[in-house]
């Protein structure tokens, strides 16, 4: 990675507190399985834990993105701003009753903040970049959301743990989150923004390249979302058939923190071969896992694990590629308005991904359900085959 006065030091920063502040992602998805054994909840609710950030990310990029507030406001107040405020909604979950449609909608808020840190994040890390490292920046970027995300489920994998002291954990990681990023400086790329005019964020589909980088996007996140999100169920229900003892929480984090190593791989590699030829290859392996996960299901616990581990780096591996992809052609001082619209479409999508898998499950078995997420690495495969091509 190419050196620079204060590079390392402040990418350090920025990548520690991604990984602190992404915790608050899935706080309420580690702690649901203990909320349902505290007290009855109403149906989908566990799936909401998600959704409701999910949905909440979505309407917080696409009003982001619409006033261009990654590139007209200091990135580093934006996003200790939102660390701020997403720690106050998690936390305020724990004040209310366990199944409460209040504890949904703080969820929702945690996911409007969680749009002004990840995109944004980004951004400010893009301003470090070279061309030569561009890949390798934002995979160590998008390996802090992986390791952030998956930080909940480890707390949960020490036994006796309360769920409270999981959501609280993260509250406190997005606090310290604020402070570590407010104490990182601007990189020599940043570029200031243009004068604001409305129709700004529709520059991502100008041209042929972001189109189909942002469809491969799509396809990527079709999948990658609900993976996260049921991994834990999957592997629970796994273990339980196969009538093994172990701990599902410490599969989980293992499976999920293997994205990190993927991204950060995967942006080295991206840096020699290409970014679009980086994502095929990581598509197409967790799209084969995707069919393989039934297979796998009930077997030998390290034959399921394994599988799930290079399930785990490859799905992730591909998304930083994406987002480099669309920042190196962004217009000077619009990048973080166009990776927070390429993010707004892609988590949308995850919306439906999330909610039809459990049902799918119910009624086929998890084999059946993850199969269903090899559409969406197929798809992105043959967009992105045709970027390689173009």
């Amino acid at each position: 990675m190419t050196t620079g006065p204060g590079k390392r030091a402040n990418l350090a920063l920025i990548v520690l507190a991604q990984v602190l502040a992404l915790a608050l992602w899935f706080s309420g998805t580690a702690a649901g399985p203990a909320m349902a054994r505290e007290a009855p909840l109403p149906p989908g609710f566990l799936a909401w834990l998600t959704g409701g950030v999910q949905l909440g990310f979505v309407l917080g990029t696409l009003a982001s993105a619409a006033l261009a507030l990654p590139d007209r406001l200091d990135p580093r107040r934006l996003i200790a701003a939102a660390s701020l405020l997403g720690a106050a909604a998690n936390a305020l979950v724990l004040a209310l009753p366990v199944g409460s449609a209040g504890v949904i909608l703080l969820r929702g808020a945690t996911g409007l903040a969680l749009a002004c840190i990840y995109p944004v994040g980004m951004k400010l890390a893009t301003g470090w970049a070279t061309k030569a490292d561009a890949g390798l920046v934002v995979g160590m970027l998008v390996g802090g959301l992986t390791l952030g995300s998956a930080a909940p489920h480890l707390v949960n994998a020490f036994g006796g743990v309360d769920w409270r002291v999981t959501v609280g954990t993260a509250s406190a990681a997005a606090v310290l989150a604020a402070g570590l990023i407010l104490a990182t400086r601007l990189g020599p790329a940043h570029a200031p923004a243009p004068p604001f005019r409305p129709g700004l964020a529709l520059m991502l589909f100008r041209t042929r390249g972001t189109r189909l980088a942002t469809l491969g996007y799509l396809g990527h996140m079709w999948e990658l979302y609900a993976m996260w999100a049921w991994i834990g169920a999957y592997l629970a229900a796994s273990f339980a058939a196969a009538g093994t003892t172990g701990s599902p929480a410490l599969a989980t984090f293992a499976v999920m923190a293997a994205g990190a190593v993927g991204c950060v791989a995967g942006g080295r590699i991206a840096d020699r071969i290409g970014k679009a030829r980086l994502t095929i290859w990581a598509m197409a392996i967790s799209g084969g896992c995707c069919l393989l996960a039934g297979a796998a299901f009930g077997a030998s616990p390290w034959v399921t694990v394994l599988l799930c581990l290079v399930w785990g780096a490859a799905v992730v591996a591909d998304s930083a590629q994406f987002s480099a992809s669309v920042a190196e052609a962004a217009p000077p001082g619009l990048a973080g308005t166009m990776l927070t619209v390429q993010t707004s479409l892609g988590f949308a999508l995850t919306l439906p991904a999330i909610h039809l898998l459990p049902v799918v499950a119910d009624r086929v078995g998890w084999g059946a359900a993850f199969a269903v997420l090899a559409v969406g690495p197929a798809l992105g495969c043959l967009a992105m085959g045709r970027l390689v091509v173009r």
